[in-house]
């Protein structure tokens, strides 16, 4: 096992020589590191000079092929983590060594500080830390309150309306009127933001433009969670060490869930303006099917998560996000399960008021979308396809010898 003084010397050796690397500099190397920034780049010298994990998840391998660590290449190692846990099981300088080597730690805080520099407006970045489980509930408290009185005021809060039309309630074109700006503030939000972050990391990982099968490589990594398995395919590990695929399992139902019941709207509104099929469509019609399939996947997988976000040991990740998670993770399970409801009890006069509850969570969640636990997926895709680009690029780092 090397000191920390070897490790040092070997840090300070490599950047004495850096005058004979071709080393690229962009905007962001120079930028001053905030704390947890810092302590990312402090990991990854120690990381750097021992390369035990090299081959755990695409951190590492992304790691040697940099000397420093300038704030882009901190963002983009850190959004490229995984946070599986298993280098620091792995680590024989994880605490309560003194070099205290926390990766999943590290990582985490410096995402959080990510989504929140890169949040458009620049102002909205803060909401990232008030973005909790009790925000998140309220919003929807009092959005499910306001439409409530909405139907009470016309009479309509109990009571099965004809054959279970919710447009009987709430007019399409109402409807479309109190969704479409949410649905496209967020979009544009959120891309404004990775666009930034993506100019930041481009010049920062070789520079070169994606090719197809990079992006081919990127988009099955993000859509089979390729880095959630440990390195090894046998998953994360838990507190005892243990190993586990759950977190994997239980992301995929979350986020397939979550796809097909977006499909089901897409779908639904392709019948409404293209063929003029309105709804309610029977349960044998494809939106039903999709809408069904994935509340039920969409329920599962957040029920997983949550437990398992409960049971997480307070090393692996930044408990100061937890608020943050539980609360996208509470609007998801409600959502999932409200919609659910609410298609069983179509023809009950209990519809009404599980439709503004629906409606209520659903707005709350596109509401807090662009500053809340959903830009990871966005981010990490970002990370993962600068990472397929740069992999296939020559190693900047050539000694000239």
């Amino acid at each position: 096992m090397k000191t920390l003084e070897q490790l040092t010397q070997e840090a300070k050796a490599l950047a004495n020589a850096s005058s004979t690397w071709e080393l690229p500099l962009h905007k962001s190397a120079q930028a001053p590191l905030s704390a947890p920034e810092q302590e990312v780049a402090r990991q990854m010298q120690i990381c750097n000079g021992c390369r035990y994990c090299e081959g755990f998840c695409a951190v590492f391998p992304a790691m040697t092929r940099r000397l420093e660590f300038g704030k882009a290449d901190i963002h983009y190692l850190a959004n490229l983590c995984h946070n599986c846990g298993a280098c620091l099981h792995a680590c024989q300088y994880a605490p309560p060594h003194e070099f205290a080597i926390n990766v999943p730690k590290a990582m985490a805080q410096v995402r959080g500080q990510t989504y929140a520099d890169y949040a458009w407006p620049p102002s909205f970045g803060r909401l990232y830390q008030r973005n909790g489980l009790t925000l998140s509930l309220a919003l929807a408290g009092a959005l499910a309150l306001f439409l409530g009185l909405a139907l009470a005021r016309n009479g309509n809060l109990w009571g099965a309306p004809e054959q279970g039309n919710f447009y009987a309630l709430f007019p399409h074109n109402l409807m479309v009127s109190l969704f479409a700006p949410i649905f496209l503030w967020a979009v544009l939000a959120l891309s404004l933001g990775v666009k930034k972050f993506w100019q930041d990391l481009k010049p920062a990982t070789s520079g070169e433009d994606m090719t197809g099968p990079a992006a081919a490589e990127a988009t099955n990594d993000v859509l089979r969670l390729t880095y959630l398995d440990g390195g090894h395919g046998l998953g994360c590990n838990n507190e005892d060490d243990a190993w586990t695929l759950a977190r994997k399992r239980t992301h995929h139902l979350t986020f397939y869930g979550f796809m097909l019941c977006f499909a089901a709207t897409c779908v639904a509104t392709l019948y409404h303006y293209a063929l003029g099929w309105s709804a309610p469509y029977d349960w044998s019609s494809l939106p039903k099917i999709l809408g069904s399939l994935g509340g039920v996947s969409l329920a599962l997988g957040t029920l997983g998560l949550w437990r398992l976000n409960l049971q997480r040991h307070p090393e692996q990740g930044d408990v100061h996000q937890r608020a943050m998670d539980r609360g996208f993770i509470a609007l998801l399970f409600l959502i999932s399960t409200s919609g659910l409801a609410l298609m069983l009890a179509r023809h009950t006069p209990a519809m009404p008021m599980l439709l503004a509850l629906h409606l209520a969570l659903v707005m709350a969640l596109f509401l807090t979308l662009p500053y809340g636990k959903f830009a990871h997926g966005i981010f990490r895709s970002a990370a993962l396809l600068r990472f397929a680009a740069e992999k296939r690029q020559p190693s900047k780092l050539t000694l000239d010898v």
